[in-house]
């Protein structure tokens, strides 16, 4: 599987730095912290479908700018409201 392009990890990571909330992505059982950009060059799949979770005090515009990111780069996100 192709992993996601370099510019598109490095967008959702700096975009995630952004925010205070805790960013994470879930696929399968494994958690990445969004904020780490080699987390990310490790599992990001450009074919996977990944599920958000935000928690924190910004946590409402850390999920609109990240789906932002994903959907730019045509990554598939579902955003989990909790």
């Amino acid at each position: 599987m192709p992993s996601a392009n370099n510019a598109a990890i490095v967008e959702i990571s700096q975009t995630a730095n952004k925010f205070r909330s805790s960013i994470v992505l879930q696929y399968d059982n494994k958690y990445i912290d969004v904020k780490s950009i080699l987390g990310l060059f490790t599992t990001l799949l450009s074919s996977s479908n990944y599920d958000l979770h935000v928690h924190g005090p910004d946590a409402e515009e850390a999920k609109v700018a990240i789906a932002e990111v994903f959907a730019k780069h045509n990554l598939g996100v579902n955003v989990v409201q909790e």
